[in-house]
């Protein structure tokens, strides 16, 4: 039953992607797999369920690939610009009416991933933030917590498709402007050359 339920939502987040939410029926998800729709209501109550399922396994792949990331990097820069470029290249494959639709129409789901995550952002970036100190790359006088957070709200702002439309802005632009300056901001002399080594990578 796990890899059939693994099967309905890597198909709906396959659909989900393109289309947005809104835009995709249980119908068109039962015709994308070739199955019934009762068969997808037999695991799935309502749209509403598969949809926090299908978050919920982003989410996880997100924070495994993160940790990949920060255990295979010589530092906490190069670990970030990785991070950002992976966001950048994961964003640019993805409907735009996602981040909308979600608030808009799913507003529940969002709740019950706030919920169930318990700040999973936050406490990346705050490990993040740990290594950095202990690396010499980010200052010992920052508060992590604080700055863990404001890293997860520059993140949110930068994705802000209502502040930053894509049609005039462009992903790469706003991250140099906006996170790349404040990593400057909370880095040591040391953390700031490598970040002005690598710049130019995002």
């Amino acid at each position: 039953m796990e890899e059939y339920d693994a099967r309905i939502i890597a198909g709906a987040a396959e659909l989900f992607r393109v289309y947005g939410i809104k835009a995709v029926t249980m119908d068109a998800i039962a015709t994308h797999l070739g199955v019934s729709k009762r068969s997808i209501y037999e695991r799935f109550i309502d749209k509403d369920t598969l949809l926090f399922a299908v978050m919920d396994s982003m989410i996880i792949k997100q924070r495994e690939m993160i940790e990949k990331i920060l255990e295979s990097s010589p530092d906490v820069i190069s670990a970030v610009f990785c991070i950002i470029r992976m966001g950048r290249d994961h964003a640019s494959t993805m409907s735009p009416l996602i981040g909308s639709d979600l608030k808009k129409y799913h507003s529940g789901v969002l709740k019950r991933l706030r919920e169930k995550c318990e700040n999973p952002d936050h406490e990346a970036a705050k490990k993040i933030l740990e290594k950095g100190i202990s690396q010499g790359i980010f200052r010992e006088s920052i508060d992590v917590e604080i700055i863990g957070r404001a890293f997860k709200g520059i993140s949110s702002l930068a994705g802000d498709e209502e502040l930053f439309p894509r049609e005039i802005f462009l992903q790469r632009d706003i991250m140099r402007n906006i996170m790349v300056n404040f990593m400057r901001g909370i880095s040591t002399e040391k953390g700031v050359k490598l970040i002005d080594s690598m710049e130019n990578e995002i």
